[in-house]
């Protein structure tokens, strides 16, 4: 088996990069890779996703297969009653920092513009209910804690956050609802230090979880 990566990958893509409007390498040059994990029609077309060097002309199935085998231990979860055009850009902020699953609470319908199309590698699940997502939760010992500026908080920056845990997430503008706030264990704010009320949905969502990761993979603690 032909092992995609190292030095054979970065001369590969350097060499097919057609130029910088163009992400992605060109169709396969040489005989074709025996590799499973390799989709003959990408080998053949070139691979322009935007997916990591790594998983170039790699199946999608193959793609998720693998990321399954590294998954961080946290859950994203996320309020859908308005739909809100941030929900995308919190589920690609998702799959960038390897989240176990999203959850979308309320609306199964939500608007998937800003996931370009990350979702296909992301887990994905709907709750009709809060009470739904609290109870999954509950079965499986993870503490939910919600992201949200408001009197009573707990700043983020001196937090312990949890390894295994839900991010609750609320709609841009209202934030997180009532009912959110009681299914959470902690609500943790975001310093900040200008005129506004608050951040973006989805800034905040990014500024959360590399707060996780830095806890978690680099051992930083705040």
């Amino acid at each position: 088996m032909r092992e995609l990566g190292g030095e054979e990958n970065r001369d590969l893509i350097g060499a097919d990069m057609v130029g910088p409007s163009e992400v992605g390498v060109g169709p396969w040059q040489g005989e074709l890779p025996d590799d499973p994990r390799l989709d003959p029609e990408l080998l053949v077309s070139g691979d322009r996703r935007n997916v990591v060097d790594k998983y170039r002309y790699w199946t999608l199935e193959a793609i998720v297969a693998d990321l399954d085998l590294q998954r961080n231990p946290f859950h994203v979860a996320i309020e859908n009653w308005q739909h809100d055009l941030n929900i995308g850009s919190v589920v690609r902020t998702a799959n960038a920092f390897l989240a176990a699953e999203v959850h979308i609470v309320g609306n199964r319908k939500w608007n998937r513009r800003g996931a370009m199309v990350t979702d296909r590698y992301q887990h994905v699940r709907h709750h009709p209910r809060l009470e739904d997502l609290a109870s999954y939760a509950a079965e499986r010992q993870l503490p939910v804690i919600g992201i949200d500026n408001l009197p009573g908080s707990v700043p983020l920056e001196t937090y312990e956050l949890p390894a295994a845990c839900v991010l609750l997430f609320g709609q841009e503008g209202p934030g997180l609802t009532a009912d959110a706030h009681a299914i959470c264990t902690d609500v943790l704010s975001i310093a900040q230090f200008g005129s506004t009320r608050s951040i973006n949905a989805s800034a905040a969502a990014a500024i959360a979880l590399h707060a996780w990761i830095r806890r978690h993979t680099f051992g930083q603690k705040p």
